[in-house]
């Protein structure tokens, strides 16, 4: 008995170890293989997405200057998933995007947090070393700035890493990079170029405006210029207090009203006096107020600066009162308006073009609310039904119209065919007066035109420190609004300065200007000394275009 109970002894410790040893070893195999998939090895970048690419059957699209696939990165030895198995490539920088069987691979973008950085400081003048209050201080590229103090002082907040800007009148601006600082002194240097003294040119010579007494007005070239006016005269109009422009006439060339010193003069002329680099431009005809106000053709001709090109105006100093205007005389009485053109400039040649280009369109019956002829017809005949147009008054106007022509035809016997122009008949009057009441004549149509106006200007600016040139050209073509307007005009101007020596240079300055226009004729002004009225007829009209063409 005792025997067999250690045999069973022996046979139940084999059992236990035989079942310990399988445990441990299944045990062990499960570790082996957990060990296994988490294990991790350095591979290039390339090798692992190619591994990827055959495990899952995607493909990769990426950038290669920014993504290096030779890097070395570290994978793991098992692939579980596409996702888990990609992750390591954010260690490295690198994001990817899973679309469809495509992964897209893209480098982060390294986002640094910015932080404001409240710097201060003082602002100095570098000759002096004096405190600078009023100076501009602003962060570059952004709307933040400040200015400094009575002390010259300033404290302004600024993102990481920015640029302060500092500028003020008179002086260099000054680009400081903030970096780590948080105190900041500047000193700012003088800008020759900025501090140029203003003159006041009359004509003759140039006065500091500090010096000058007189009443003056001075305007730049460039800022008067109005695009689609190409008359010099009228590009005064609300530039200066105190000049008054009045535009008489649409038509290029036409004289305006020009009053510099108000009206004057009850009868005599009111219009300032021109001068253009010293010289007195003289009116080609002398044009009275009383020819302005009536729309006389000699007015085209009568501006004095209508062959100027606009382009080559370098400024306008507009004289008003008899200090500033005594070296004229008693022509200046009106005021005096100087032109300084352009002058070459030091440097290499310089080739401007300008072109201006303007158009309006001709008008036409849909602007207006007017009657059409067969409107009009039917008025007529209303007031001959209520006898305003009867035969025995119609008949002996001169401007009666339609039914004047009718009594004239019926009063109007040929003795060769032995008959009347029309028979006085109501079947003859009433086809005269239908032919009119279907005519319909389109007058704006016939009297006007689109209008194309084109002006091109060519100008070469070079020169040295002993010489200058300044050479331009130009053209303007004007087709006009109404039938029987186009003008044409070719300009051309040279100015050479020569310096010969620090006390004596030559100035040669030569302008040319060629002018072909054509305008309707117009009959001037009649007075009415019974009616105390004035009357003008224009060529451009219905009833004189009909009867003169």
């Amino acid at each position: 008995m005792e025997k067999n109970y250690q045999r069973k002894l022996r046979r139940l410790k084999y059992g236990l170890g035989a079942m310990l040893f399988f445990t441990f070893f299944c045990f062990s195999f499960a570790k082996a293989d957990e060990l296994q998939g988490s294990a991790i090895k350095t591979e290039r970048l390339d090798n692992y997405l190619k591994t990827i690419e055959n495990a899952y059957q995607v493909s990769f699209v990426y950038d290669a200057a920014q993504i290096n696939k030779e890097m070395s990165i570290d994978v793991p030895v098992k692939l579980v998933s596409i996702r888990t198995d990609l992750e390591p490539l954010k260690v490295k920088g690198i994001n990817y995007n899973i679309v469809g069987k495509q992964v897209i691979l893209k480098k982060l973008i390294e986002s640094k947090a910015s932080r404001d950085v409240v710097v201060k400081g003082s602002v100095r003048a570098a000759k002096d070393n004096e405190l600078l209050p009023g100076v501009s201080v602003r962060e570059k590229g952004v709307s933040n700035g400040v200015s400094t103090n009575g002390n010259g002082e300033y404290q302004i907040r600024v993102k990481d890493g920015a640029t302060i800007v500092f500028t003020a009148i008179g002086y260099k601006t000054v680009e400081i990079a903030v970096g780590t600082r948080t105190s900041i002194d500047v000193s700012l240097e003088e800008d020759i170029s900025q501090l140029k003294e203003v003159t006041i040119s009359t004509g003759y010579q140039n006065i500091n405006k500090k010096l000058f007494t007189g009443a003056a007005t001075s305007l730049k070239g460039s800022d008067i210029k109005q695009e689609g006016i190409t008359d010099v005269s009228r590009m005064l109009e609300g530039r200066a207090a105190g000049v008054s422009v009045q535009n008489v006439s649409g038509t290029f060339g036409a004289a305006p009203k020009i009053r510099v010193r108000g009206a004057t003069s009850i009868t005599g002329e009111n219009k300032p006096l021109w001068v253009v680099d010293g010289v007195i431009l003289e009116d080609v005809v002398n044009v009275s107020n009383e020819q302005l106000s009536s729309g006389d053709v000699t007015t085209l001709i009568g501006s004095s600066v209508a062959g100027i090109n606009a382009d080559d105006i370098e400024s306008f100093n507009i004289l008003k009162d008899a200090a500033a205007t005594a070296q004229y005389g008693a022509r200046a009485m009106n005021g005096v308006v100087v032109i300084t053109t352009k002058k070459g400039r030091i440097g290499k040649p310089l080739i401007s073009y300008t072109g201006n280009f303007s158009t309006y369109l001709k008008p036409t019956y849909n602007d207006y609310n007017i009657m059409n002829s067969a409107d009009q017809m039917s008025v007529y005949s209303e007031m001959a039904r209520k006898g305003w147009l009867n035969h025995s008054l119609a008949s002996r106007r001169a401007d009666g119209g339609v039914f004047t022509k009718m009594y004239q035809l019926i009063n109007t016997y040929d003795a060769t065919s032995n008959q009347f122009g029309l028979a006085n008949t109501p079947e003859a009057r009433n086809g005269f007066l239908t032919r009119y009441a279907q005519a319909n004549t389109d007058w704006f149509d016939t009297l006007f035109k689109n209008s194309f106006l084109q002006e091109h200007s060519l100008s070469v600016s070079s020169g040295t420190e002993k010489s200058q040139l300044y050479f331009s050209a130009s053209y303007l073509n004007d087709n006009g609004w109404a039938r029987g307007n186009s003008v044409e005009r070719y300009t051309a101007n040279m100015n050479a300065n020569f310096i010969l020596s620090d006390k004596l240079s030559v100035n040669f300055i030569t302008t040319g200007s060629i002018r072909d226009q054509k305008a309707p004729g117009t009959v001037g002004r009649v007075s009415n000394p019974v009616e105390g009225k004035y009357s003008r007829d224009f060529d451009i009209n219905p009833f004189s275009y009909a009867l003169n063409t």
